[in-house]
């Protein structure tokens, strides 16, 4: 019996890891990445050469995504990142359209499903995109995706939801290249939420006062207890103490073995620039379940 040919992803605005993980355990490659921070670049070849190492032997390892021809970049099936949050998230004061140098970056999403066109997309963003401007700058991303003629469906989705002791809301596009779907075709549907598995007591090994943590982020950060900026210090057998990135790491969903060849700064900079796992995993095996069933050509 033939062995099912591998999808094949691109991981854009790569950060460390989550979408790579995910789509390669569900019987994927990675044969394109980008990623412009010289930090997060470091992390993602140190724990996925070993894995990928064709990604990073074809020169395919991108840096600013900007300056990559669309006819470089290889055959794909599949599109996944998130694109900079920072234009629409509280901590970036919201300018969006009025933020060019980011914004212009969900841009080159667009250009790669209009001249790649991969079969399918997936996409996460902060969840304050939703009512941006009124509302105006979702209504045109869903716009713009449409008119390539990709289904657009959304949801906000919590890391809580997927089992991990922590919030971290945030919203996921899913897509579909129309051309490739069965007539009458059903909506994509998210895969239903999973209990926690783990609280913070689990994390810190030790009683802490709340199940689940806060989510992590930059802003905030060193803040007191009691103070309502504060997200990375909790309650310990009694005690303050201050969340790290080996705490962080089990909080994302990642493995232990998950190596950050940075700073500790660093490090917590590019958890909280990371994906929840367990979450992207979900949904990307409810994609590919999907695309089994409704794409002509599967």
């Amino acid at each position: 019996m033939q062995k099912k040919k591998k999808l094949r992803i691109a991981d854009l605005f790569c950060g460390i890891w989550g979408f790579h993980i995910a789509f390669t355990e569900l019987w994927a490659d990675c044969v394109f990445a980008s990623d412009i921070d010289i930090h997060a670049r470091k992390t993602y070849e140190l724990n996925h050469k070993k894995s990928s190492p064709k990604l990073f032997e074809s020169g395919n390892f991108a840096g600013d995504i900007s300056q990559v021809l669309s006819e470089n970049i290889p055959d794909i099936d599949i599109v996944c990142g998130w694109f900079p949050c920072q234009p629409f998230s509280q901590s970036g004061h919201k300018k969006g359209f009025a933020d060019p140098g980011r914004w212009n970056l969900f841009f080159e999403i667009t250009r790669i499903l209009a001249d790649k066109r991969p079969k399918a997309f997936f996409l996460e963003n902060v969840r304050h995109i939703l009512n941006h401007d009124n509302g105006n700058t979702f209504a045109t991303i869903r716009s713009m995706i449409g008119e390539l003629w990709y289904s657009f469906t959304w949801k906000v989705v919590k890391a809580s939801d997927f089992w991990l002791p922590q919030f971290r809301p945030r919203i996921y596009f899913v897509g579909f290249d129309k051309n490739l779907l069965v007539e009458n075709a059903p909506d994509f549907e998210f895969p239903k939420p999973i209990p926690l598995k783990m609280n913070m007591s689990d994390i810190f090994g030790e009683p802490c006062s709340r199940e689940i943590g806060f989510t992590l982020r930059v802003g905030g950060k060193w803040s007191k207890i009691e103070d309502r900026r504060n997200w990375d210090s909790y309650l310990v057998n009694g005690k303050a103490r201050r969340i790290n990135s080996r705490e962080g790491r089990k909080m994302m969903g990642f493995p232990d073995d998950f190596m950050f060849p940075v700073t500790e700064s660093q490090a917590m900079k590019q958890l909280w620039n990371s994906v929840a796992v367990p979450a992207i995993y979900a949904t990307a095996e409810a994609m590919l379940k999907y695309m089994s069933k409704n794409f002509s050509n599967q």
